[in-house]
């Protein structure tokens, strides 16, 4: 099975549709009641609902998904019986295989009960018709935006370190698409990272910038408060998401001190130093923190633009 852990849970939905061409007769049959077995859609219903909560018994590499809705509507026409599922569920996977599996089996039993009396029927088709959530709906989200990353640590300014969490944020950045325009180490000093911070977001315009390093409770760590000295507005939400997500991985995570915040049209967001850390932000963060960008755009809000008074240190 795929390892999944990184993942975080949002809403999945997906729709599946499958057809059963029959003869007219058979059609007559259904409406009439003239069957020699129990009615086959209210049993094509339930098979559909069971089948899409075994589904990762019958497909090998699926997933257990709790799932959370299971509907399923049948459709007669003159000569066909169209079944369509949908299925949704808050998980980190997907619910496609579900929907599918559902759609097959209504079909499959549709099948059997009405073999004895139609042997002309023939399965048209299974087919996915759309499915939601995940990283999959806002990829490339990132395209045409600008980044940095400040490295803030003593060891590593002073050679006596090597960097890796640095590195692994500009590779990450650069697979979601983002242009990582500067990368850079600066002591645990707050005048030398605020410095740096003024200089990304006022000079550079840089859109996104990551410090790693210096968020925890060590008399040198103050990342968290030369962020507070430089950012006009607070994410709180973003600085609450990123714990939560690191606390279900890594007890201590709690005891970060990271914030997350806007200045400007910059947004600065610190993260731990650690390598893990590093990557499990990327795998926490985003692409749903790129929306922050159309929002501070006025995206989603036409009627009226807040201009906050700039602070500026």
């Amino acid at each position: 099975m795929r390892d999944v852990s990184s993942k975080f849970n949002t809403l999945r939905t997906a729709r599946a549709a499958a057809t059963l061409d029959v003869s007219p007769g058979t059609i007559r049959a259904i409406r009439t009641g003239n069957l020699p077995k129990a009615d086959p859609l209210a049993v094509a219903k339930v098979a559909a609902i069971q089948a899409a909560k075994q589904t990762s018994l019958l497909i090998p590499y699926c997933h257990q998904v709790p799932l959370d809705y299971v509907g399923v509507e049948i459709l007669l026409a003159r000569s066909s019986i169209a079944v369509t599922t949908e299925v949704k569920a808050i998980w980190k996977t997907g619910v496609e295989m579900e929907a599918l599996a559902a759609a097959s089996a209504a079909a499959l039993t549709l099948y059997d009960m009405l073999k004895i009396i139609d042997d002309t029927m023939v399965i048209r088709g299974v087919t996915l018709l759309e499915k939601t959530g995940g990283k999959s709906d806002r990829k490339g989200e990132g395209r045409g935006l600008t980044a940095a990353v400040v490295v803030v640590s003593d060891s590593v300014s002073k050679g006596s370190a090597r960097d890796r969490s640095g590195k692994i944020l500009r590779d990450r950045l650069t697979e979601l698409h983002l242009r990582v325009k500067r990368v850079c180490v600066v002591p645990d000093e707050c005048d030398r990272i605020e410095r740096e911070l003024v200089d990304l977001a006022d000079r550079r315009k840089i859109d996104l910038i990551l410090t790693t390093g210096g968020t925890g409770a060590g008399p040198r760590d103050v990342t968290p408060e030369a962020a507070a000295a430089v950012i006009d507005r607070r994410l709180p939400g973003v600085e609450e998401w990123f714990r939560g997500y690191g606390q279900d991985r890594i007890p201590t995570a709690m005891l970060s001190r990271g914030l997350a915040g806007i200045r400007g049209d910059s947004v600065i967001v610190n993260l731990p130093g650690s390598p893990r850390a590093a990557n499990d932000a990327i795998n926490a963060l985003f692409p749903s923190i790129l929306h922050v960008f159309r929002m501070m755009q006025g995206g989603g809000h036409p009627t009226r633009t807040v201009r906050p008074r700039k602070k500026r240190r």
